[in-house]
């Protein structure tokens, strides 16, 4: 056997790093582009990832508004915007999902794997593109807010706030390419609505956990929903609600730190599922 002289003309060479990079995040800009095309041909798929949030906001602000308490008093419509802002977040994974498996039974994920682009570059330009969107879900219902007389503090706080909301829904967006990845079918995917819809209501979205019974108010209490919900509220000047416990005097830096957590466990799920996909 004789061996190769790489230094010779013609020969392949590895990339170097700095090629290797450039392509990683073209791969990833090329998948970006095509998500983006897709929401702009079909923009009903916003429309309808904001209608529940946008019907609840009005269900719970006008009919039941006035039957809502906010412990240390407050207007509950302002209690509730910024937990309306974290549940279309919160919801957004199942889009994500629903969009991944589309994709995979379509045989577009197949495509994808074997063509030479990197399989990172596919699960981050799902993340990119959902992100985006996320930024024009959240404007379409502050816009939503405001016409209803929500009027939270302006400056840097309102850009924390929104940061935070953002945070959350990078976080989930690998919760959503993971399950998409798993289930078999789109039907399957839409039935991932009974699993959000829990966790949203379990939380202090609508309710604070001091309101709730003991052992539920806990388990709200610890949901990483309510930590972004609760610090949300603070830092857009609205009615806290704040509660007893640990979790809940702390709910600003957890809001830092349960999306970390969150994508330290859910990213290389997803990159892992779907390197081990079946060609």
């Amino acid at each position: 056997m004789t061996a190769v002289d790489l230094s010779a003309p013609g020969t392949p060479s590895a990339p170097s790093p700095r090629g290797r990079t450039y392509w990683l995040l073209a791969d990833c800009w090329n998948i970006v582009r095509r998500g983006l095309t897709h929401y702009r041909r079909q923009p009903i798929n916003i429309a309808w990832q904001l209608g529940f949030p946008i019907l609840s906001v009005l269900l719970y602000g006008y009919v039941f508004g006035s039957a809502m308490q906010v412990p240390g008093g407050g207007d509950y419509r302002d209690f509730l915007m910024p937990g309306m802002f974290t549940m279309t977040m919160a919801f957004g994974f199942i889009n994500t999902a629903t969009l991944v498996v589309h994709d995979s039974t379509k045989g577009v994920i197949d495509r994808f794997r074997s063509m030479p682009m990197a399989a990172s570059a596919v699960v981050a330009g799902r993340g990119v593109t959902d992100l985006l969107v996320a930024c024009a879900e959240l404007a379409i219902m502050m816009l939503t807010a405001l016409a209803m007389g929500w009027r939270p503090d302006a400056g840097l706080g309102f850009l924390a706030a929104f940061g935070l909301l953002l945070w959350l829904r990078f976080a989930l967006i690998w919760i959503g390419v993971w399950l998409g990845l798993l289930v078999p079918n789109p039907e399957a995917a839409g039935g991932l609505f009974a699993v959000a819809y829990p966790l949203t209501m379990i939380s202090s979205i609508f309710v604070a956990p001091q309101l709730m019974p003991d052992w539920l108010g806990w388990i709200a209490a610890w949901n990483p929903i309510s930590s972004t919900a609760a610090a949300t509220r603070e830092l857009f000047g609205t009615p806290v609600a704040g509660g007893d416990t640990w979790i809940e005097q702390n709910a600003l830096p957890m809001a830092v730190v349960w999306p970390v957590l969150l994508t330290l466990v859910f990213l290389p799920l997803a990159v892992r599922r779907f390197q081990k996909l079946s060609r």
